[in-house]
């Protein structure tokens, strides 16, 4: 017998998660992906020139985690 959660569309799309770059440099893994043309809470005028840098999605958190890790070997983001 097969599992149907593993094969349907719709919960793997309810899963997805992005690293999402912060003004300060370090990097974010949230569970949906932010609106694109809508500016953090707490932006300044400033903070709205440069858009933020955003990788994803991916199906696991772990994977995500794992991506930010290479992320910050690389440079793109700040350790915590």
């Amino acid at each position: 017998m097969s599992n149907g959660a593993m094969s349907d569309p719709d919960v793997s799309n309810a899963n997805q998660w992005y690293i999402v770059k912060q003004a300060d440099g370090h990097c974010d893994i949230v569970p949906s992906q932010p609106p694109a043309d809508a500016p953090p809470a707490n932006a300044t005028p400033a903070d709205t020139d440069q858009p933020q840098s955003q990788w994803g999605p991916f199906d696991s958190q772990a994977e995500a985690i794992a991506r930010r890790v290479g992320l910050i070997r690389a440079g793109k983001c700040q350790p915590v």
